[in-house]
């Protein structure tokens, strides 16, 4: 054995640990302020929903781009790799979203900050999944608790500092996201267990386990339906509630509430399924979703509406952690596959919300979570029942 895989068999995983939840919260604020603050980013623009909806597919088409490219670069050098890169990336990319005034340069500022968050989502959870491995237990949840408690800080910040000009805000936030990700350098290179290094035998064992196609397409389409519903409170909760007459610091405030909820339900996360099992937690929880989001869409009030945001965020907070483990299972190329079909589901829903909402409206637009998590409360019982 080599002195560097002796030295990672004694180092703690620890650190790296602390590493990917300093990244995952980095993500999930950066995303929610964008997300908070797009009602005055389409007023300045002076675009309507429809438009607004070309401008997340723009923003999700750099973001396929960006997670085909992310696995095969973390694939050949490791996805550790890939953590301050793209981090320096999507900060630039936020202050330049800031600049655009018009339907073009919004389009072309939401593919860059999509390319970028593409390739940051790979890096943090390919790395997630070698650090759970290193740790032997369930992390999965409370790391994904980082992302959520993100989002909660960039949403409140957005929230209580809308009397700032947005393009302000984005710059200050690119800044600060951008000395960050230089500033993590050094923990990057002393990372151990970010990267995987099985031994001959455990690479044995994975090459010939045996894996199930079908079982892992159910896993990867309920992956997306659970993150479509986490792409649409990103990017649809705020708008929803300035169409409620909501006032700007109400409307940001919805995705706020959305990810401390989401956050609570992944810090308790672990504990829950080791309790009652990873099938009934989801299960539970996804009916808790549809039900809460469903009842806000009907009653059509801004307090409703803000609860129905909770509900959604509590109920679907172990689902998708719950489908990256199961799928840990089955081999990395599970994951991959898992991860893409859910991360493709975040980034187009909010897409298709958008040009559903153009001929109809907004609420019969947000429909679509509400069925999706309903689905997910039906058929994942089975998709995670023996795993």
């Amino acid at each position: 054995m080599s002195a560097n895989a002796t030295a990672r068999r004694t180092a703690s995983p620890a650190a790296d640990r602390r590493l990917l939840t300093g990244s995952f919260a980095a993500l999930g604020l950066v995303t929610a302020v964008w997300g908070a603050r797009l009602p005055a980013v389409q007023d300045a623009a002076q675009i309507g929903t429809g438009q607004l909806g070309l401008v997340l597919l723009g923003a999700a088409a750099g973001a396929v781009a960006g997670l085909k490219l992310g696995g095969r670069l973390a694939d050949t050098h490791g996805p550790s790799r890939l953590l301050v890169g793209p981090a320096i990336a999507l900060g630039l990319a936020l202050a330049l979203l800031g600049q655009c005034r018009t339907l073009p340069t919004l389009l072309l500022g939401a593919t860059l900050f999509g390319l970028a968050n593409g390739l940051l989502d790979i890096a943090v959870n390919a790395s997630a999944v070698n650090c759970e491995r290193a740790y032997r237990r369930r992390i999965m949840a409370s790391l994904h608790a980082s992302y959520s408690l993100g989002g909660f800080c960039g949403a409140v910040l957005a929230a209580t500092t809308t009397w700032m000009p947005y393009d302000v805000q984005f710059a200050i936030v690119g800044l600060v996201t951008t000395v960050a990700a230089c500033a993590a350098v050094p923990s990057v290179r002393r990372a151990w267990y970010l990267d995987e290094a099985l031994d001959q035998s455990e690479a044995a064992d994975r090459t010939s386990a045996s894996s199930s196609p079908v079982a892992v397409w159910l896993l990867g389409a309920l992956a997306a339906a659970v993150l479509l519903g986490e792409g649409a409170s990103a990017d649809w909760a705020a708008v929803h509630l300035a169409s409620l007459d909501a006032s700007q610091a109400t409307a940001a405030a919805a995705y706020a509430l959305y990810s401390a909820a989401m956050a609570t339900g992944r810090l308790c996360g672990d504990r829950l399924i080791n309790r009652f099992g990873a099938p009934a937690v989801v299960r539970v929880g996804a009916g808790l979703a549809a039900a809460g989001l469903g009842a806000g869409l009907i009653v059509g009030t801004a307090p409703a509406a803000l609860l129905g945001w909770m509900a959604l965020g509590l109920g679907l907070s172990t689902a998708f952690p719950c489908m990256i483990t199961a799928a840990g299972r089955e081999g990395p190329r599970a994951v991959s596959t898992v991860a893409a079909a859910g991360y493709l589901g975040k980034l187009a829903g909010p897409a298709a919300i958008g040009a559903i909402a153009s001929p109809t409206s907004l609420p019969a637009a947000l429909a679509l979570p509400v069925v999706l998590a309903a689905a997910v409360a039906l058929a994942s019982y089975r998709a995670l029942e023996s795993r």
